[in-house]
């Protein structure tokens, strides 16, 4: 089953040190060579994003950055494990610290099959 594994980040927040990078991608060459990591980016921050709300057939269109949200995603992890408790074994080894949050949610199959949906090739 796949998980999507959810980083939380903030506008206000500092980027990450070198330390911080180098053990990151040792933590993502793990996850790749335990053929755990499906794909992993980094966001943007919100304020180069677009928010589209609909409303019937009304769509508005705002910019960011987005000062009512609490909780931004900075980025985001897509893994294969056998089992959720397999997901959160993998994420406890992530090198985090101070309070970050992270969320894994699993991942509905099949709405990309259903319309015969193939990745786009460069």
């Amino acid at each position: 089953m796949r998980y999507m594994v959810i980083v939380k980040g903030c506008e206000k927040e500092a980027p990450p040190s070198q330390q911080m990078m180098d053990e990151m991608i040792k933590y993502n060459a793990a996850l790749a060579e335990a053929g755990v990591l499906v794909a992993c980016e980094g966001l943007e921050p919100a304020s180069s994003g677009v928010r589209v709300r609909f409303d019937g057939r009304e769509r508005s269109i705002t910019d960011g950055p987005f000062s009512e949200t609490k909780e931004l995603i900075g980025g985001f992890w897509l893994w294969e494990c056998n089992s959720r408790q397999e997901a959160v074994e993998w994420l406890k080894r992530a090198p985090f610290d101070g309070g970050v949050e992270v969320e894994i949610r699993p991942v509905r199959e099949g709405f990309a099959e259903q319309i015969g949906a193939r990745p786009r090739k460069s």
